[in-house]
Formats: structure tokens, sequence, C-alpha cells
């Protein structure tokens, strides 16, 4: 019986499930040995973002667990529970296949939800006895891979106030995969004033919006750089402010993404802008812009999360804000960017509250001299 020469063999092996891939280690110890092979991992991660498969949308369903939503066809879904499920948890950033989560003890760690590996990362502590705290610190967060020196990061900014947004405390950490340890870096040159927020990766770099000053209402976006981890001031596209009651930034496809959602009589109009050339305010681009009715009082929020396989749609996340803090509901639709039309997407056994992220399956290991 003639056999495949290895080359084929890996070639078609990277275009599998990783779930697939993990039982077919049992095959031979030549399979398990390619399987596990770093330059196999990264290939088979660059064929699933080039070719946009082995997609899933992660629920977090405000409790111990998240619903796993397939992504090529939106009606399989799984119930998968993370490790440390003592406390409930949140997702400060997705990436590659690593998801970054923190439960209400602070404890953060890093799990890849498709070999179900896990690291705990270590603690670190923040320095507030020479300051006086009248309140909660703002802490920001991001997780991101710098491709240059192959590395997970993830970013934490914590600063406190004073009475009338006094400023008394900043500090920005960050943690390497790699390293397993906290490093301090500069200090930030901008004000944080939310209690809790978490960044998204674009262009190698993590992006959160931000105040230049503390008695500023107006937000502006800032980048992290993982390579040279410098931070800078990313200008925003010019739109109607007036008209305005909500915008966000996210990415998609690689890209910085901004969506603008307002009111006109009874519609309520959905903008989405795409910066072309990272940097650079005049590459922003207006790539969708649609009316939904709406007679009801909630703020429905639209939030852009991946274009379909073939390109020609976007999923939308419609949610709805309360004193824009609280989400409550939400429901998703196909955005077709050809016949400008919107199509429902029922998902099975989808919860009422959630919170969602993008992932994508990876073999993308862990520090395994990193205690779990």
């Amino acid at each position: 019986m003639a056999t495949l020469s290895h080359d084929l063999t890996i070639e078609i092996l990277r275009g599998l499930s990783v779930k697939d891939l993990l039982r077919f280690k049992c095959v031979s110890k030549l399979w398990c040995f390619s399987i596990d092979d770093p330059y196999f991992i990264k290939l088979h991660l660059s064929h699933s973002v080039k070719t946009n498969t082995n997609y899933s949308l992660i629920l977090r369903r405000w409790g111990y667990d998240f619903l796993s939503v397939n992504y090529d066809s939106l009606k399989t879904t799984q119930i998968i529970t993370p490790p440390l499920t003592d406390s409930p948890i949140k997702i400060l950033g997705s990436c590659n296949g690593l998801l970054a989560l923190i439960d209400d003890k602070d404890r953060i760690f890093l799990w890849n939800p498709s070999t179900r590996k896990s690291q705990v990362l270590p603690s670190t502590e923040i320095d507030f006895s020479s300051t006086s705290i009248s309140s909660a610190p703002s802490t920001y967060y991001g997780f991101g891979y710098e491709p240059i020196s192959d590395d997970y990061k993830l970013v934490r900014m914590v600063q406190s106030h004073g009475n009338n947004d006094e400023y008394f405390h900043s500090e920005a950490k960050v943690y390497s995969l790699r390293s397993n340890c906290w490093r301090r870096i500069k200090d930030v040159c901008f004000y944080l004033k939310f209690n809790r927020e978490f960044g998204f990766l674009a262009n190698n770099a993590l992006h959160w919006m931000v105040f230049k000053t503390p008695q500023s209402d107006n937000r502006n976006l800032v980048g992290f750089d993982l390579g040279s981890e410098e931070f800078r001031f990313v200008e925003l596209p010019d739109f109607c402010l007036d008209k305005l009651f909500w915008f966000g930034i996210k990415a998609m496809g690689g890209d910085l993404c901004l969506t603008a959602t307002y009111r006109e009589i009874n519609n309520v109009v959905v903008d989405v802008w795409i910066m072309k050339e990272y940097g650079v305010k005049q590459s922003w681009i207006k790539s969708i812009s649609w009316n939904e009715p709406h007679n009801i009082s909630d703020t429905p929020v639209a939030v852009p999360l991946a274009f379909s396989k073939n390109g020609n749609k976007v999923l939308f996340n419609i949610a709805y804000k309360w004193c824009n803090l609280v989400k409550r509901g939400g429901k998703f639709v196909w955005y077709d960017l050809g016949s400008q039309r919107v199509e429902n997407v029922g998902i099975r056994d989808i919860p009422t509250s959630f919170d969602v992220e993008l992932y994508v399956d990876s073999l993308v290991p862990l520090n395994s001299n990193a205690p779990q």
C-alpha cells in the first residue's frame, strides 16, 4: 500500500480541527511529533486565519462557564467550563486561541479551551502605600501577541483618583508569557476613568479609549505597540458628534473598526468605519451604513464581530445598554454587504445576558515551565 509523503500529510493535517488533531496524535509517534511541532502549530493557526475556519463565538454567561458557538454554522453549541471555577470569570482578551481570564478574586490566568491547558499568572501587587485613595482604582487590561519576539503579552494599567478627579497614582505593567513574569513599564500620559476596561488587538497593538485630561469628557483612542512597548494616540474619523449617542472601537479582519450608532427620527443608524492604513486618519473609510427601525426605549448597540467565510457578510451583535453600563440581552444578525439587508440569526441555548468574543481554535501551547 502506498504511503503519503510527510509534506502531503502536513498539508492535509493543517486543514483539520484541533479536536481531530488531538485524536490523531495517537496514530503514530511521527504524527504526534509533527502535530506538537511549533512550526506546524503556527502553520495550522495561519491556515485557519487565512481561510476563516475553525472559529467560534465565546459567550460568557454571567457565571462560571461559557457557551461556545461554531462560527461556520452558528447552530452547533457547546458549554465549556474554564479552570478555577469557584469564582465568576471575565474575559480580558482573546488571541490566537488563548483566552486571558480574570476572576472575582483578581486571579489572572491563560486558557486554551481547545487543548484544555491553562496557566495561572504570577500575582503582582499594586503599591498604593504612599497615596490617599478616595475611590476604587481604574484598571485597564489588554492581551495580544507580538510576532517578532514570538511572545504573548498581557498589559495592565492602574490609576487611582482622589476628590474632584485629582490624580494620585498611575502604574503600568506588562506580563510576558515567554519569561512568565511582570515588568513595570513607562508611565502613561493619559487618564483612565472607568472601573475596568478591556483592550483589543489590531495591527500588533492593543487599544483602549482614554481621556487626555481628568476633566475631559471626550474619549481618545490610544494604542500600545507590543513590540516597542510605546503608547501613541490614534486619530479617529470625523463623524457627526451632535447626533451620536454611542460609539465603540473594535478590531475586525485585523483592522481598526469604529461603530457609530445614533438616532434619526424613528430609526437607529449604524455606521461602521474601517482604518485601511494604520495610524493614518485619512484612511478611515465608512464601509457600512444601515438603518434599523426601533420603537423601544432601550439604547441599541451594534458591534461588528467578523466577516463571513466568503467575505460577503458581517456578523453583528445587537445588544442593549442600560445607563451605558449594563448589557441586557442581545441578538445576532448578518448584514449583507451587497444587498444591504439584515438577517436575524438564531442560536440555540443562547443566554439572555452575555459578553461575546471571537475565538479561533488552535494548538498554541502555554509555558510548560510555569506552575499550572
